[in-house]
């Protein structure tokens, strides 16, 4: 479909006093000044018996304010309450859970998603594999950040703050010698750079660990998808290149349906 043909369909489902309202709304997000009825119709273009009624209905669902004085406008904190209703990890874990059960399909093995939780890394869900044979990994199991395969994906995409928050509360981190300190900064570049990491499990011994991010690196929201995995002659048989590309297909997809 070309460009023509999508504002085409846009214009053909256009809802006029919607896109006018968001146009206000957005509108002003961008001033930081109350604005009148008459500024904001200038700044969008349009004329203020245009925007009036569209403004009165936001004031009376409660996302606009106005000065009774001077009749200016400025956003309520409506919308800010709104977004903070929304949980990362409750929209990562719906948004996630049908690729996830997809992937443990075609892969044979059950898969699991983190995130960052206090410092920790927290697995917030999993999907279990029909194989008779595979590893599952607790839902809310907190494990080191700094040691975990899924932590050391975390940690060496997250932005220079949080990374230095982790590290300040992190005991075992303040004991390494510089030199110590220096290789892993190095590893966490290395693995930023490739986008996953294939470790053997430093937990569970024979079992080894595939991770790979979802979400931009140094992101508002980033989460890592791993799958660990035995060797067993039950089941089906992946090597690692082909095992890591699945694993990282579908944490873009899972990125791409989050808008990350």
């Amino acid at each position: 479909m070309n460009e023509k043909d999508n504002n085409k369909n846009a214009n053909k489902y256009a809802v006029p006093a919607l896109d006018k309202g968001l146009d206000i709304i957005e509108y002003l997000v961008s001033q930081e000044l109350p604005r009148s009825q008459a500024e904001i119709a200038l700044g969008l273009g349009r004329s203020a018996n245009e925007i009036y009624r569209v403004l009165v209905g936001l004031e009376a669902r409660g996302y606009l304010l106005r000065d009774e004085l001077s009749g200016r406008y400025r956003l309520s904190f409506k919308l800010y309450n709104l977004s903070r209703s929304i949980s990362p990890i409750d929209q990562m874990r719906q948004c996630a859970l049908p690729y996830m059960e997809d992937l443990a399909v075609k892969i044979g093995q059950s898969c699991h998603l983190s995130m960052l939780y206090q410092s920790q890394t927290m697995v917030i869900i999993q999907a279990r594999s029909q194989s008779p044979v595979s590893i599952n990994i607790t839902e809310g199991a907190l494990f080191p950040t700094r040691s975990s395969t899924p932590g050391k994906i975390l940690l060496a995409n997250s932005n220079d703050a949080v990374r230095a928050m982790i590290l300040e509360r992190d005991q075992d981190y303040a004991s390494l010698t510089a030199q110590q300190q220096q290789a892993m900064f190095s590893g966490l570049e290395d693995i930023k750079s490739q986008g996953y990491l294939i470790e053997q499990n430093p937990f569970i011994e024979g079992v080894y660990d595939f991770a790979a991010l979802v979400g931009e690196p140094e992101g508002k929201v980033i989460a890592a998808l791993a799958v660990s995995t035995l060797n067993t002659s039950v089941g089906t048989k992946i090597d690692q290149a082909e095992l890591i590309k699945y694993i990282q297909d579908t944490a873009l997809t899972i990125a791409a349906q989050l808008g990350c």
